[in-house]
């Protein structure tokens, strides 16, 4: 994996050298001085001193040049604001995900393939011209034998195949930069192209994505405001996701919304709703909320779509970002600065008050704005900048919810520039933290978690007899393996006073 990573590694610093980025890479204080000043050597020589100034709009375009799994993980490196800074993470969050679209020809085939029956057969009526096409996929509109129109999802063709070969480059520059830098450690860069690699899977096997729709659409079935369109699982294939045709208009389009008489301070608080019942009440939410993929159908109601990208927190996450939440709202820095230290996340020998002061410093004037223009998505991204100085880990959970913040914040200014959504999800967020401390859910809590220990008993016990049980002892070596092995060492010494006798 190594050998074939550093084999591409010239073409793909070459692409990144021509956008302008290595200028950008070496001024990360974390790279050890002698590879940044090699970065600024190679820079200069690829741009010539032609520096673009913007790094997120270098990197993108470099991202964009090497291709597909480099775009995906362009909006994967989005959510590392602790790593490339909350600037740099929202430019990348705005990452265009658009390439050309590959023939109707080969998508019928692929169709047909994966259904074992004829396209006639499958779609009344079946568009040939796709109306979107992405690194991993596109859509084409359709209608199913009864009339119902759909959205047809299809992987590209070859797609995993070259999405391995991507990934498994991140990982071997994961393991070199770890190598490079041991500082580089403690942002766990191995394990944030593990989690990469996770969510590659799963856009990989459109049945996943069916699946998440299905979940949020239960999930959400009661709320007001916002539903998922259907899922037609029976048509699901690894290589095709067929799910209710949704017609209305972007959620940023607010002349449009306005024009069609649609009530935008509703649709605010909706979503702002929304996304607090995703994070805290049910701990599961859409990871790629930006306004291409949420539309106001007729009735007003928000439809979300695209539901590769999901995020998950447990419950004491999801208690720590709510206490977190208010604690920030509040200017409360040393509640801030206690929550991380009941987390665990910073060690004992750290002092609250000095890292609650670095907090204040850098989140302060970000709270200091008119309401409206605060962003929760930004200071969050802040605190986890911080962290490379007190040497936090970094919560990887965290990563995607903070892209998701971002994501929501500017939807909802786009809709209505003087709404704040933190305002508007802070009583919520209050109640829900009152709810969890209440005597009755800690019973609840406390029943479930009893169900589970008798389930897990029967298994507890036989994991400990089996632990305690001796070993037995090993079979004597046979005659064969001992030659074996013997000749074996003896002609590697055989061969070795050969070649030094040469």
């Amino acid at each position: 994996m190594v050998v074939s990573a550093l084999l591409r590694l010239p073409l793909i610093g070459w692409r990144l050298g021509r956008a302008g980025m290595l200028h950008h890479l070496a001024r990360i204080t974390l790279l050890p001085l002698w590879l940044r000043r090699l970065l600024r050597v190679f820079d200069k020589l690829i741009t010539l001193g032609r520096i673009e100034q913007d790094a997120g709009r270098a990197l993108c375009i470099a991202l964009q040049n090497c291709g597909p799994g480099f775009i995906k993980f362009g909006q994967a490196l989005s959510t590392r604001a602790d790593l490339i800074g909350p600037d740099l993470a929202l430019s990348l969050s705005e990452l265009q995900d658009r390439l050309p679209p590959f023939s109707a020809m080969r998508a019928t085939k692929q169709i047909e393939e994966a259904c074992g029956a004829p396209l006639t057969t499958l779609f009344k009526s079946f568009d040939e011209t796709p109306v979107a096409a992405a690194s991993i996929a596109q859509v084409h509109k359709a209608s199913l034998p009864d009339g119902q129109p759909v959205a047809v999802k299809i992987l590209r063709p070859h797609i995993e195949t070259q999405m391995r070969k991507d990934t498994d480059f991140f990982q071997a520059m994961a393991h070199i930069a770890e190598r490079l830098s041991p500082a580089l450690a403690r942002l766990r860069l191995i394990e944030a192209v593990r989690q990469f690699e996770v969510i590659c899977d799963i856009e990989l096997d459109l049945r996943m994505e069916a699946a998440a729709g299905a979940k949020l659409g239960d999930n959400m079935a009661g709320d007001a405001g916002i539903r998922i369109p259907k899922m037609h699982l029976s048509y699901c294939h690894a290589t095709m996701l067929v799910t209710e045709w949704v017609d209305g208009l972007r959620l940023d389009d607010v002349p449009a919304l306005h024009k069609a008489g649609h009530d935008v301070e509703r649709l605010t608080e909706a979503a702002a709703s929304s996304f607090f019942n995703q994070v805290f009440r049910d701990g599961y939410f859409h990871g790629d909320m930006h306004p291409g993929n949420v539309f106001v159908d007729a009735d007003g109601l928000l439809v979300p779509i695209d539901f590769g990208i999901m995020g998950h927190l447990g419950k004491a996450d999801r208690i720590f970002l709510g206490q977190l939440m208010i604690a920030l709202l509040d200017r409360d820095y040393d509640k801030v600065a206690t929550l991380h230290a009941d987390a665990g996340m910073i060690g004992p020998d750290v002092p609250l008050h000095h890292f609650a002061q670095n907090i204040r410093a850098v989140v302060d004037p970000l709270l200091g704005k008119p309401l409206g223009e605060v962003s929760l998505g930004a200071v969050m991204g802040q605190i986890l900048k911080i962290s490379t100085r007190f040497d936090i880990q970094v919560q990887t959970q965290f990563n995607l919810l903070q892209k998701t913040m971002m994501m929501a914040e500017g939807v909802a200014r786009q809709l209505n520039p003087k709404a704040d959504m933190w305002q508007l999800s802070r009583p919520l967020a209050a109640q829900w933290i009152a709810d969890q401390s209440h005597p009755e859910t800690w019973l609840a809590e406390g029943r479930h978690q009893l169900r589970r220990l008798i389930h897990l008993m029967p298994r507890l016990l036989d994991k400990w007899e089996q632990e305690e049980k001796p070993a037995p002892p090993p079979p004597p070596p046979s005659r064969k393996g001992a030659f074996i092995t013997g000749a074996a060492v003896i002609g590697a010494i055989w061969a070795l006073f050969h070649i030094a006798s040469l």
